[in-house]
């Protein structure tokens, strides 16, 4: 199993924020976009248009290349597959839904694909999908969390663009972004 799209890091000293909305000049229509603070498409998750398509993303780059593909598994597990093409050689990740209230998501994240009864989860996210609220964590450390997007005099925040903050350390950008597009879904 190739690996190498998790194990190419941004280096980054800082937290970087995205900015995570489907109403951009730049998107197609439905799409969710990833934007920088200058509103540059970073990555994009679009959806497969095979007769499955709520069951299929594919997260690409900001010049169209495709990075991940996801998929929605029988089992109720996603599939996170290198490139533009589910092919079971390119596995890289499973995540696994543990809490699933009206309120409340866990999911449990097993990198390399493998999930066993013994086996330790590599992330967990844990969250509120309403609420656009997520933390993504490796361990005890907070790799990643998402947060509505506040204003001065505006009491009640609109839920159509939040804000990603990925912390630095040792997780890519891509990963983090397709974890959060599991989590909405």
């Amino acid at each position: 199993m190739d690996n190498s799209v998790l194990t190419n890091p941004t280096n980054s000293e800082i937290p970087v924020d995205l900015f995570v909305s489907k109403k951009h000049p730049g998107l197609p229509r439905g799409d969710l976009g990833f934007l920088d603070s200058a509103g540059n498409v970073v990555f994009q998750v679009t959806h497969q248009s095979l007769k499955s398509a709520s069951n299929k993303r594919v997260l690409l780059d900001g010049t169209g290349n495709p990075l991940l593909t996801l998929c929605l598994s029988n089992s109720g597990c996603w599939l996170g597959y290198k490139g533009g093409k589910a092919e079971e050689n390119q596995l890289i990740f499973r995540v696994k839904r543990t809490k699933n209230k009206l309120t409340r998501i866990e999911l449990e994240v097993f990198v390399g694909g493998e999930i066993s009864t013994e086996a330790t989860c590599d992330f967990k996210v844990k969250g509120f999908p309403f609420q656009k609220s997520c933390s993504i964590y490796s361990g005890n450390d907070i790799v990643a969390q998402t947060s509505l997007m506040y204003k001065l005099h505006q009491p009640f925040p609109k839920r159509g663009k939040f804000r990603l903050t990925i912390f630095p350390g040792s997780v890519d950008h891509a990963l983090v972004a397709a974890l959060i597009v599991i989590f909405l879904d």
